[in-house]
């Protein structure tokens, strides 16, 4: 699992660091054509949870509406 995008409408990336042996959980909020370009990082978390909590606070999602970038 490198990189996780929202299935609706895929603004909101997952991505996971490895960083000195642990992993780190970042997400991150593309902005729109038009509406300003980049992407900013909302949060950074250590657990799954944590990642889940983040998630649905900032963006009313759940890992289930995630899907792999690569697909």
């Amino acid at each position: 699992m490198g990189r996780l995008v929202c299935r609706c409408c895929g603004q909101w990336r997952v991505t996971v660091e490895t960083i000195r042996g642990r992993h780190l959980y970042r997400l991150a909020h593309r902005q729109r054509p038009g509406a300003g370009e980049g992407v900013e990082v909302v949060g950074e978390v250590p657990t799954v949870g944590a990642l889940e909590n983040l998630l649905y606070v900032h963006a009313r999602l759940t890992l289930a509406d995630l899907a792999d970038a690569a697909r």
